[in-house]
């Protein structure tokens, strides 16, 4: 592996806080872990959709979108465009309903299933964890 790959995955796991990393590339391989195992919980998922049922307190809510990743909760591609959603707008399968930025890469969350955005559960610019509820579809 290449000396400048290394130093970024070091800088990766050091940024991300996640406690250890394993790479393999073919019949390379490299292991990379934080000292004492200090960590942030962060999962390793794909940036696929999760929709969850929701919490028994939400009520008329039939479904939940749930964060695939631990990291920042964005409600629109940039500050001063457009929120993807809204309360009381429709939501189809496959809509981009947010982003999650992840270690420095920009993450779609779409919509596995169609309802009305019933409400909002986490702030623009929040940090989420995994599996953390989003948004409501009723």
């Amino acid at each position: 592996m290449d000396l400048r790959k290394i130093k970024k995955l070091i800088e990766l796991v050091e940024e991300s806080g996640i406690a250890e990393l394993e790479v393999r590339d073919g019949d390379e391989a490299i292991r990379i872990a934080r000292p004492g195992g200090m960590a942030t919980p962060v999962a390793l998922q794909p940036a696929a959709p999760a929709l969850q049922p929701a919490p028994p307190s939400r009520g008329s809510a039939a479904a939940v979108v749930a964060a695939p990743m631990a990291g920042t909760f964005y409600a629109a591609s940039a500050p001063e465009a457009e929120r993807f959603v809204r309360v009381g707008d429709r939501v189809e399968v496959g809509q981009v309903v947010c982003i999650i930025e992840s270690m420095k890469m920009m993450n779609e969350i779409t919509a596995e299933h169609a309802g009305v955005c019933s409400e909002i559960l986490v702030d623009n610019g929040q940090a989420v964890e995994s599996g953390q509820a989003l948004i409501a579809l009723g």
